[in-house]
């Protein structure tokens, strides 16, 4: 394991005063980069069980009230959240519809149900998921790890957790022998701690939780769109104008189902913003930071491709083959060899979800890409 310097900014602050950047250049939720919110895990329950005891299959129950007088008619997951600070009110409103909640012994599954003076609330929470993947010994780039959550950096060609086709191998196989049980369970079986997902083929900072608040704390500021990140690609062209927003529903493509597309009905809205840092060779490449507002499915790949800019590299949406026109030799040769998408995640904020601290971390981009950066007769940018 290696471990490279990192500058996190440890200035306590109120979520609420966030630097008006990162509010206005918000994170990823996409399959290319990061999963859906993780949801509590769903004790299987046969039709023949008494719902009742359904609701309390797994997990330690917690007994909350009685209810005052003054909180009579309140909601019942607006209730909760109140008895229960340290739980978000997304979260206890999926337990309720989930089974996971009674009152005064009686199964209630609408989170809109109006609490009366008097009553005890159960919630019991599911046990967090097992993580059956198994540790294996890879090495890590760790740029920042405490008690409650580790940021590394992932290369290129690294799986974040298992799936189909790549069962072993994963960023979580190395975190489970780096952290060991300490991992969060509650992102699934598969795929303990992980918040948020990148590419295999893309590169640069990825943020794991390592307690369930951790997560949920993290989780939280990936809905909201709070956090800072923002990578670097370089594509094909330039750029015009050089700096804007792209806009467009994203689904699967009609044409072919292994890919996304912008697509005319059936998509999900998607912005990304972008701006070229530098381009080269009179135009036939540029570098481009991106950040997203949306999180979708090859976001970045699909929008660059969109605007007639697709990555170099990209084995999907690259057409490789039209792209030659203005390369020198040795930027050709690079090119050729160059065997992934040219997309780099090199900066990462966020609040600590324990400490309330705005942190920040950058990444270099890796070798490959400044190689191929050089190639076309240019010089990546330092990271502040």
């Amino acid at each position: 394991m290696s471990r490279k310097p990192h500058r996190p900014i440890s200035s306590r602050i109120d979520p609420a005063d966030m630097p008006a950047a990162w509010s206005e250049t918000p994170a990823v939720w996409d399959a290319l980069f990061d999963a859906p919110p993780p949801q509590p895990q769903q004790a299987e329950v046969s039709d023949e069980e008494d719902e009742d005891e359904a609701a309390l299959l797994s997990g330690e129950p917690m007994v909350f009230g009685p209810v005052e007088a003054s909180d009579g008619q309140q909601r019942l997951d607006k209730w909760l959240a109140m008895a229960a600070p340290d739980m978000s009110r997304s979260r206890l409103k999926s337990l309720i519809e989930q089974g996971h909640v009674t009152i005064d012994r009686a199964l209630i599954q609408d989170a809109r149900h109006a609490v009366k003076p008097g009553q005890r609330i159960t919630v019991c929470l599911p046990a967090a998921a097992p993580a059956d993947p198994e540790p294996q010994n890879i090495p890590l780039t760790v740029v920042y790890e405490d008690q409650h959550l580790i940021v590394i950096d992932k290369p290129a060609g690294m799986v974040v957790h298992p799936a189909a086709g790549s069962p072993d191998g994963t960023v979580v196989n190395a975190l489970l022998h780096h952290c060991g049980s300490s991992l969060s369970g509650i992102g699934g079986v598969r795929r303990p701690g992980i918040v948020h997902r990148i590419d295999k083929d893309t590169s640069g900072l990825l943020v794991v939780a390592k307690t369930d608040q951790a997560h949920h704390g993290l989780a939280e500021q990936f809905a909201a769109h709070t956090l800072e990140r923002a990578y670097w690609a370089v594509v094909w062209g330039r750029p015009s104008p050089l700096q804007g927003e792209i806009t467009g529903a994203i689904g699967r493509s009609p044409h072919n189902r292994q890919k996304m597309a912008i697509v005319q009905r059936g998509g999900k809205h998607a912005l990304t913003r972008y701006r070229t840092i530098a381009s080269y060779l009179d135009g036939a490449a540029s570098l481009v930071e991106c950040r997203l507002a949306t999180g979708r499915t090859h976001q970045i790949r699909v929008h660059m491709t969109h605007l007639g800019h697709p990555l170099i590299g990209d084995p999907v949406y690259g057409q490789q083959s039209k792209r030659r026109k203005g390369l020198t030799d040795e930027a050709a040769t690079c090119v050729s060899g160059f065997s992934r998408q040219a997309l780099h995640a090199w900066l990462l904020g966020f609040i600590h979800p324990a400490t309330g601290e705005a942190i920040r971390f950058t990444s270099a981009v890796p070798n490959d890409m400044a190689r191929l950066v050089r190639s076309l007769g240019g010089e990546l940018p330092q990271t502040p």
